[in-house]
Parts: structure tokens; C-alpha cells; sequence
């Protein structure tokens, strides 16, 4: 994600990360950087580059939404190739258990706070159904229900995402504020309404976890304080700059296919 990877489409034998386990039919919002690459392109040639776009972009659209802002560090180039097999490996799936979230952030130097606060960026935003139906229908294997999931919603849940269909419907990730960047999130996970398993094992897994939840349920600058930290720090992981890597005229491809 530091070296804009993400936005290059399938060409020759590269294949886009856009099809990873995670990202397939849930990434979106591509046409979006396009329109904003074209346009600093008009105004200045190969200057800006799509990596720094989208670091700049996730801050605006964060304070667009109600949240923090942070300074977001500029320099990073792109890279000339996208890595599907990195995307599936390092990017955690919606039932993953929270050993393997810890395990994943600890890789890239993000801690288990980075990884409470960088999780309430579900504050806004869609899921489909086919990522949390296991938890209606089949949680351990025996057609159950999954217990920490609070009944009433799970309900509601099960009427709009049934069993065998709909997979690609989406569903907020904050079914309260859906579109506004608050706490409602961990306030949501502390009641057992947290869509994703991989959000509600956050309060249900970690005591650690849970205290972080509590706090920034409690406390809501106390979390945009820790999301705007986390995200300078994660927007600092690896990226590639000086010589390495390019700055690309389209987003979607590497400078050598823009002829």
C-alpha cells in the first residue's frame, strides 16, 4: 500500500494485488484516484506520485468524515509491480483470529495499540456479506450461531444476508454512524455488534484489546489522538523513494506501458 502496488491493473503476466483474497469485489473507489491523478498530471507532470495520493487521500477523506487529521510525509515513489502473493499473505482476512492480527501488524513494526486504533477505521465504510455470514450460519462448523455476536443483531443480519446468496451485498461496518468518522465502532463491539469477527475478537479474545476498546469507546480525542499516530506510522512502512521505483502518469499502469 506505501508504494501505490494497489492500483496497478492485471497487464502481461503481472497480476493485480485488486484480486487478492481481501481485496477482490472489496477494494473500490479506483475511478476515484484516477480523477485526481488526471488532474494533478494537467498541472504538474510526474510530480506527485499515486502512492502519495492515496496516503493524502485516506487523511482528507478521514477529516471529510469527522475524523483527525495528521501530516501526512510526502516523497514516496511508486513501484513497477504489484504482488499478489504479498497482498493474500500480509493482509489479514474477516475471520482471522487475533494471534494473526497481532502477527501480521508485529511484521510491519505496528504494535497491538497500532492495531486496536488502525481497526477503528471500520468507523466508516461496507462489508459484503459473504465475509461475516459464517458467523449467522455455520460459526464452529455445526450450523451455529457465533455467541459473540448479539442476537438481535444477528437477526437483522440473517434477513438481509441469507444463506446461500447475496454474497457481494454490502452491510456498514458501523451500522449506527455509517459515514461518520467516530467511536461508534468500539462502542459497537462492547454491546457484541461488530460486523467482522475480526473486529469483535478485539474486545472477546485480548485483555489488552479489551482495555483499548473500553478507552476509546470512552474517550473519543483519546482515539483520534492514536488513529492519527498510527496512521503516520503505518504510512511510513517501506515505502520506496529516491531512486527506486517511479512516479507514474496513470495509476492503473507502469510508466513503460503509458505509451
Amino acid at each position: 500500500g506505501c508504494d501505490g502496488s494497489v492500483l496497478l491493473d492485471s497487464s502481461g503476466t503481472m497480476e493485480s494485488e485488486k484480486r487478492s483474497d481481501s481485496n477482490k469485489d472489496s477494494a473500490r473507489g479506483f475511478e476515484v484516484i484516477d480523477d485526481i491523478k488526471s488532474a494533478l498530471e494537467n498541472e504538474c507532470p510526474q510530480t506527485v506520485s499515486c502512492a502519495d495520493l492515496l496516503a493524502l487521500v485516506a487523511r482528507d477523506t478521514t477529516v471529510i468524515t469527522g475524523g483527525p487529521s495528521w501530516e501526512v510525509y510526502l516523497g514516496r515513489r511508486d513501484a513497477r509491480e504489484a504482488n499478489l502473493v504479498g497482498s493474500n499473505n500480509n493482509i489479514p482476512l474477516s475471520n482471522s483470529t487475533f494471534e494473526t492480527l497481532v502477527t501480521k501488524f508485529n511484521v510491519r513494526g505496528l504494535d497491538r495499540t497500532d492495531l486496536v486504533a488502525l481497526l477503528g477505521g471500520h468507523t466508516i465504510g461496507n462489508s459484503r456479506c459473504k465475509s461475516f455470514r459464517q458467523r449467522l450460519y455455520n460459526h464452529s462448523g455445526n450450523s451455529d450461531l457465533d455467541k459473540t455476536l448479539n442476537q438481535n443483531y444477528a437477526s437483522l443480519l440473517q434477513q438481509e444476508c441469507p444463506i446461500s446468496r447475496d454474497d457481494q451485498k454490502l452491510f456498514a461496518l458501523d451500522y449506527v454512524t455509517p459515514t461518520k468518522f467516530d467511536n461508534y465502532y468500539y462502542k459497537n463491539l462492547m454491546t457484541f455488534k461488530g460486523l467482522l469477527n475480526s473486529d469483535e475478537i478485539l474486545f472477546t479474545k485480548s485483555t489488552d484489546s479489551m482495555e483499548l476498546v473500553k478507552l476509546y469507546a470512552e474517550n473519543e480525542e483519546v482515539f483520534f489522538e492514536q488513529f492519527a499516530k498510527s496512521m503516520v506510522k503505518m504510512g511510513n512502512i517501506s515505502p520506496l523513494t529516491g531512486d527506486n521505483g517511479e512516479i507514474r502518469r496513470i495509476c492503473r499502469r507502469v510508466n513503460h506501458e503509458d505509451v
